[in-house]
């Protein structure tokens, strides 16, 4: 069997990591100045994640356990996956409340770039319509290809570039992992939502587990659960009468 025929021109690691980004980032603002409103960005953005990193795979002959998609080490994704949950569930809550007793007190102009919703909110638990679906969307069609893309594949290749790194409780966290970082949250720019830069904080985590374990399975099953522990206080603050 012949290989796949190499590249057409020679490239780093950085300049196609950072360029493929680029070129996904670009796709989604152009979905989202079109067809603001409607599902074609969100859908823009998982078929760009999952397959534009498959060009420069095929040319190496790589695949996507290349890049961290495998149930190779799940037992350990998992495990990270609830200690974690564990630890920063609570804490979380605890910062969300305090921010709902902030927000209603800042300037509004700074208030809307800090969060989409303004407002006074008292606690209830409620789960949002149709939380079952959201479920689903979450997996599969956000955290799984976001993770796919970010940690598995641009942080792989940032870090041929930059093997270096400080290994802190066994995850090496070097450049790559904080460039990954960056530009996981200006990405969350390409829809004009200045609140969404909020996503670095949780992307140190992602990064960390993605570096701990190898795979990424336990970032995007923790990636998901994050986007609906937020859903969720949301709906529990501000969703009802």
């Amino acid at each position: 069997m012949s290989r796949p025929p190499g590249p057409p021109f020679r490239v780093s690691a950085v300049q196609e990591a950072v360029g493929l980004w680029a070129l996904g980032f670009l796709g989604i603002v152009l979905a989202f100045l079109l067809a603001g409103g409607s599902s074609v960005p969100k859908l823009v953005a998982t078929v760009g994640f999952l397959y534009l990193p498959l060009i420069p795979m095929r040319w190496r002959d790589e695949d996507y356990r290349d890049y961290g998609l495998t149930l190779r080490t799940w037992k350990q994704d998992v495990r990270l996956f609830v200690i974690l949950s564990l630890i920063v569930g609570p804490l979380f809550f605890v910062g969300f409340a305090a921010f709902v007793e902030v927000v209603p007190h800042l300037p509004p102009g700074l208030a809307r770039h800090l969060t989409p919703i303004v407002g006074s909110g008292h606690f209830q638990p409620r789960l949002p319509p149709r939380f079952g679906e959201w479920i689903i969307d979450q997996l599969f069609v956000v955290a799984l290809p976001e993770e796919f893309f970010y940690r598995g594949y641009v942080q792989a290749r940032l870090r041929d570039a930059w093997p270096q790194g400080r290994v802190v409780l066994g995850g090496r966290l070097g450049r790559a992992f904080w460039v990954t970082a960056l530009l996981f949250a200006l990405g969350h720019l390409a829809i004009f939502q200045t609140w969404r830069l909020a996503v670095f904080f949780p992307a140190l985590l992602f990064g960390w587990m993605r570096e701990r374990t190898g795979s990424i399975l336990g970032c995007a099953l923790f990636h998901a659960a994050c986007n609906l522990y937020v859903r969720f206080l949301e709906e529990s603050f501000f969703g009802g009468p």
